[in-house]
């Protein structure tokens, strides 16, 4: 069983990639963003607005790997601390963490990504272009072995993905 980690900035296509990945393994995707629109729909505030989502996933995710199951976390992993909680849970149950950052090479395409997806939606959360540009000034660069797949410049990701998660896990 792996502990995959699909990390990257709104709109660059990584639900898409880890729901299209997660099926084929199969694997349990489990969406950061799903939860924290679910706790804003139910009013539940906290004082650090997302960190509770990626706890809750991160139980959820445990509960996943307890049960013999690969898990695919969807999340955008901006900054060291949001990545500590895979590094700490793929070492709490000694299995293989495996890192997959999804980018959109082509910034008009991912401008019009984010746009189009911001006008289909209530607004729940969802950030606009210019929230995701103020999110890319915060990411700080991955570090350590991880998989960089360019969704604008890759024909069919899918299998990459699944033999860099395969592979590595056998």
């Amino acid at each position: 069983m792996v502990l995959a980690v699909f990390a990257g900035l709104p709109g660059v296509g990584k639900s898409t990639l880890a729901e299209r990945v997660g099926a084929v393994l199969p694997a349990a995707v489990l969406a950061v963003d799903t939860v924290d629109f679910t706790m804003r729909a139910y009013d539940v505030t906290e004082p650090r607005p997302g960190y509770a989502a990626y706890g809750v996933v991160a139980a959820l995710a445990e509960v996943q790997l307890r049960m013999g199951h690969h898990v695919i976390i969807d999340a955008v992993n901006p900054v060291k601390a949001a990545r500590q909680h895979w590094v700490e849970l793929a070492e709490r149950l000694d299995v293989p963490l495996r890192v997959v950052e999804v980018v959109c090479g082509d910034d008009a395409e991912h401008r019009r990504r984010v746009e189009s997806r911001f006008a289909a939606r209530a607004h729940d959360g969802i950030p606009d272009w210019v929230r995701v540009l103020e999110r890319q000034a915060e990411y700080e660069p991955y570090l350590g072995p991880r998989l960089v797949v360019d969704t604008f410049l890759a024909e069919e990701p899918v299998g990459p993905v699944v033999d860099y998660l395969s592979l590595r896990t056998s």
